[in-house]
Protein backbone atom coordinates (compact mmCIF):
# COMPACT_ATOMS: atom_id res chain seq x y z
CA UNK A 1 0.00 0.00 0.00
CA UNK A 2 1.79 3.35 -0.81
CA UNK A 3 0.92 6.61 0.18
CA UNK A 4 -0.03 8.70 -2.59
CA UNK A 5 -1.35 12.57 -3.45
CA UNK A 6 -3.51 13.46 -6.15
CA UNK A 7 -3.88 17.09 -7.19
CA UNK A 8 -6.36 18.12 -9.69
CA UNK A 9 -8.87 21.35 -9.45
CA UNK A 10 -11.29 19.55 -11.85
CA UNK A 11 -13.34 17.85 -9.06
CA UNK A 12 -14.54 15.00 -11.74
CA UNK A 13 -11.17 13.69 -12.24
CA UNK A 14 -9.88 13.83 -8.86
CA UNK A 15 -12.65 12.09 -7.79
CA UNK A 16 -12.13 9.33 -10.46
CA UNK A 17 -7.77 8.89 -9.81
CA UNK A 18 -8.64 8.59 -5.98
CA UNK A 19 -11.30 6.29 -6.02
CA UNK A 20 -9.20 4.51 -8.84
CA UNK A 21 -6.17 3.90 -6.71
CA UNK A 22 -8.01 3.55 -3.81
CA UNK A 23 -9.01 0.35 -4.68
CA UNK A 24 -5.65 -0.56 -5.66
CA UNK A 25 -5.25 -0.34 -1.62
CA UNK A 26 -3.32 2.71 -1.71
CA UNK A 27 -3.52 5.92 0.89
CA UNK A 28 -4.90 8.62 -1.08
CA UNK A 29 -5.06 12.28 -0.25
CA UNK A 30 -6.46 15.17 -2.49
CA UNK A 31 -5.68 18.95 -2.81
CA UNK A 32 -7.57 21.19 -5.53
CA UNK A 33 -4.41 23.26 -7.11
CA UNK A 34 -0.84 23.20 -6.71
CA UNK A 35 -0.38 25.67 -4.15
CA UNK A 36 -2.49 23.38 -1.57
CA UNK A 37 -0.59 20.24 -3.25
CA UNK A 38 2.88 21.90 -2.37
CA UNK A 39 1.60 22.59 1.03
CA UNK A 40 0.21 19.07 1.71
CA UNK A 41 3.91 17.92 0.69
CA UNK A 42 5.64 20.16 3.47
CA UNK A 43 3.33 18.93 5.52
CA UNK A 44 3.77 15.42 5.39
CA UNK A 45 7.70 16.44 4.95
CA UNK A 46 7.79 14.82 1.35
CA UNK A 47 6.20 11.78 2.46
CA UNK A 48 4.65 10.32 -0.14
CA UNK A 49 5.27 7.49 -2.33
CA UNK A 50 4.33 9.62 -5.63
CA UNK A 51 2.35 12.49 -6.17
CA UNK A 52 0.19 12.61 -9.19
CA UNK A 53 -0.39 16.46 -10.54
CA UNK A 54 -2.41 17.80 -13.26
CA UNK A 55 -0.36 20.54 -15.02
CA UNK A 56 -2.45 23.45 -16.03
CA UNK A 57 -4.42 24.72 -12.57
CA UNK A 58 -5.34 27.99 -11.31
CA UNK A 59 -3.12 30.12 -8.35
CA UNK A 60 0.09 27.67 -8.95
CA UNK A 61 0.03 24.89 -11.99
CA UNK A 62 1.55 21.19 -12.16
CA UNK A 63 4.76 22.09 -12.92
CA UNK A 64 5.61 24.58 -10.67
CA UNK A 65 4.79 22.60 -7.77
CA UNK A 66 6.46 19.71 -9.10
CA UNK A 67 9.96 21.66 -9.33
CA UNK A 68 9.42 23.46 -6.01
CA UNK A 69 8.62 20.58 -4.48
CA UNK A 70 11.70 18.47 -6.17
CA UNK A 71 14.10 21.52 -4.76
CA UNK A 72 13.11 20.16 -1.22
CA UNK A 73 12.69 16.67 -1.71
CA UNK A 74 14.62 16.14 -4.32
CA UNK A 75 13.92 12.35 -3.89
CA UNK A 76 10.16 12.58 -4.44
CA UNK A 77 8.42 10.82 -7.06
CA UNK A 78 5.98 13.17 -9.05
CA UNK A 79 3.90 12.19 -12.25
CA UNK A 80 2.15 15.07 -14.17
CA UNK A 81 -1.32 14.80 -15.84
CA UNK A 82 -2.25 16.84 -18.87
CA UNK A 83 -4.93 16.98 -21.64
CA UNK A 84 -3.30 19.54 -23.31
CA UNK A 85 -0.20 19.17 -26.29
CA UNK A 86 1.71 22.35 -25.26
CA UNK A 87 1.69 21.17 -21.48
CA UNK A 88 3.01 18.07 -22.40
CA UNK A 89 5.62 19.49 -24.43
CA UNK A 90 6.26 21.97 -21.22
CA UNK A 91 6.81 18.68 -18.62
CA UNK A 92 9.25 17.36 -21.35
CA UNK A 93 11.88 19.98 -19.62
CA UNK A 94 11.31 18.40 -16.30
CA UNK A 95 13.07 15.57 -17.08
CA UNK A 96 15.06 13.89 -14.03
CA UNK A 97 12.29 15.55 -11.92
CA UNK A 98 9.02 13.64 -13.35
CA UNK A 99 8.49 9.90 -14.18
CA UNK A 100 5.73 10.45 -16.59
CA UNK A 101 3.02 12.33 -18.12
CA UNK A 102 -0.20 10.61 -18.23
CA UNK A 103 -2.89 11.68 -21.32
CA UNK A 104 -5.88 12.58 -19.89
CA UNK A 105 -8.59 11.69 -20.21
CA UNK A 106 -7.37 8.33 -19.11
CA UNK A 107 -9.37 5.28 -18.07
CA UNK A 108 -9.37 3.84 -14.28
CA UNK A 109 -7.30 0.68 -15.67
CA UNK A 110 -5.13 3.30 -17.36
CA UNK A 111 -4.64 5.63 -14.03
CA UNK A 112 -4.13 2.44 -12.04
CA UNK A 113 -1.45 1.28 -14.22
CA UNK A 114 1.04 3.72 -14.62
CA UNK A 115 1.21 4.43 -10.83
CA UNK A 116 1.39 0.63 -10.39
CA UNK A 117 4.63 0.50 -12.87
CA UNK A 118 5.96 3.50 -11.07
CA UNK A 119 5.41 2.37 -7.97
CA UNK A 120 6.78 -0.80 -9.01
CA UNK A 121 9.91 0.48 -10.09
CA UNK A 122 10.67 1.69 -6.75
CA UNK A 123 10.08 -1.34 -4.83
Amino acid sequence: MAKLLIVEDDESVRTLAARALERDGHNVTIATDGAQGLDTIRQARGGYDIVVSDIRMPEMDGIEMATAAAREFPTMKIMLMTGYADQRERAEELNGIILDVVQKPFTLAEIRARVGKALSCFA
